[in-house]
């Protein structure tokens, strides 16, 4: 008898723990926050935190989401990873008076559970960098560039489509906000079905979702979150580098620190303060770029622009070739984002200052130059010939030879009188290594 209960007991653990059933999840609740636009940064710390939540064995991942829109490219990193997540992931778009516009709304529809505040609103999620309006009464030139915005405005309907139908969402909508650009505040969407909760706050959000079974990658599993401790985890020091130094504005800065540092180095070497900081900042510079949408054509303008007003420095075009260079550096400036993304823009200000900051180092140059183009020689033939020597020594076979000293060293010297040591005879010609010398000064003995 007490075996018969050992087996059933054994046979019940067995059941419990069984893959594939309706498991109650009884880890914590880990809460991710992104307050800004999505980028290279943000899809990172997203990335990272749940790998990591996945490593704890964290039962569900909440993801407080406030953004205006942001990149493509790093929107649909976020997206591939919630879909691939084995622990399910809720965004809750909180607190009241934030937003979910534009690539918020395709990662609150790929969540499993879409949540909002009130007072909070989603939507705007046309791709602004292909917008379409006006588009008949646009020219012909630019017909061919529209079919290309159509074909992208096409792709992005169908892709916010499949992420509705997948998570059972009002797709009809999802697909207007694609090409109309249309908005819902947090009651509408949750009476349109675009979303599943209206929770006032994070507390309230887990006891709702407290018992809800959820199918993460193909795992099915309950909630338990009434009581689950609730773990934050804020960006670190690694995710809000990599949000400065892929701030556009912020790149476009290090490429200039890097070449007038490098440039710096190159003028005055020995010093190593130029190339290092140089160096670092332009490694960091060409960083960013490589992970940001740019327009080759304007790093090319950028980096032509550059070069030119380094060359004024060393050619006498006096400024033309200079500012070629500011002119070019300005423009590829102006086109280096090839994104109309919130928060990729480099305001026209910041492209204007560093303009005018190049302008002033190059006019300081060309001050420079001028000054001393007129300055009088100092060294060679043009300083030697009329400058007052002193006799160093004579020859004791010769007293109309000796020696000089003149630009800190010692000249053979021949004059038409007789020399003495320390008397002080001006040069009248140079032969070769001989100076040709006449007194004008009363000899003066003890040299």
């Amino acid at each position: 008898m007490i075996a018969r209960h050992w087996r059933v007991l054994l046979l019940l653990l067995l059941l419990g723990f069984a893959p594939g059933g309706h498991a109650a999840a009884a880890g914590n609740v880990w809460l991710l926050d992104i307050d800004d636009a999505i980028g290279p940064a943000s899809a990172d710390y997203l990335l990272r935190g749940l790998d990591q939540a996945q490593a704890q064995g964290a039962q569900l991942v909440v993801i407080r989401l406030d953004t205006p829109g942001g990149l493509d490219s790093a929107m649909r990193q976020i997206v591939k990873a919630i879909l691939a997540s084995p622990v399910p992931v809720a965004t809750y778009v909180a607190p009241g008076g934030t937003r979910a516009a534009s690539a918020g709304t395709y990662i609150l529809y790929a969540s499993h559970v879409a949540a909002m505040a009130p007072g909070t609103n989603l939507g705007a999620a046309t791709p602004v960098q292909i917008g379409i309006s006006g588009m008949d009464e646009k020219p012909p030139a630019t017909r061919e560039q529209d079919t290309l915005a159509r074909k992208q405005i096409n792709d992005a309907a169908a892709y916010i489509r499949g992420l509705a139908q997948l998570r059972g969402r009002n797709a009809d909508w999802a697909e207007q906000a694609v090409r109309e650009s249309v908005s819902l505040s947090a009651s509408e969407a949750h009476r349109l079905k675009v979303i599943d909760l209206v929770a006032d706050d994070l507390p309230d959000l887990l006891r709702q979702l407290d018992g809800r079974t959820l199918t993460a990658n193909g795992q099915a599993m309950s909630l338990n979150t009434a009581d689950a401790r609730v773990l934050e985890h804020l960006p670190d020091w690694r995710t809000r580098l990599l949000a400065v130094i892929t701030n556009p504005s912020v790149a476009l800065i290090l490429i200039m620190i890097g070449v007038y540092g490098l440039l710096f180095e190159f003028m005055n070497p020995g010093s190593g303060v130029g190339g290092v900081v140089g160096g670092i900042c332009l490694l960091l510079a060409l960083y960013a770029l490589q992970l940001l949408p740019v327009s080759h054509a304007g790093v090319a303008l950028i980096l032509l622009g550059v070069a030119f007003m380094v060359a004024e420095a060393f050619l006498p075009s006096f400024g033309v070739v200079g500012f070629g260079g500011i002119i070019a550096f300005v423009v590829g400036a102006v086109i280096l984002m090839d994104t109309d993304a919130p928060g990729f823009g480099i305001p026209l200000a910041l492209i204007v200052s560093l303009a005018v900051l190049s302008a002033l180092l190059l006019g300081g140059v060309l001050g420079m130059a001028l000054k001393a183009r007129r300055r009088a020689l100092v060294s060679g033939d043009a300083w030697l010939v009329g400058s007052l020597v002193t006799v160093v020594q004579v020859r004791a076979d010769n007293p109309f030879c000796g020696s000089v000293q003149a630009q800190g060293e010692q000249w053979q010297a021949q004059c038409s009188t007789p020399l003495q040591p320390g008397q002080h005879v001006r040069v009248t010609a140079r032969h070769g290594v001989t100076l040709e010398v006449s007194a004008t000064a009363p000899t003066a003995q003890g040299a």
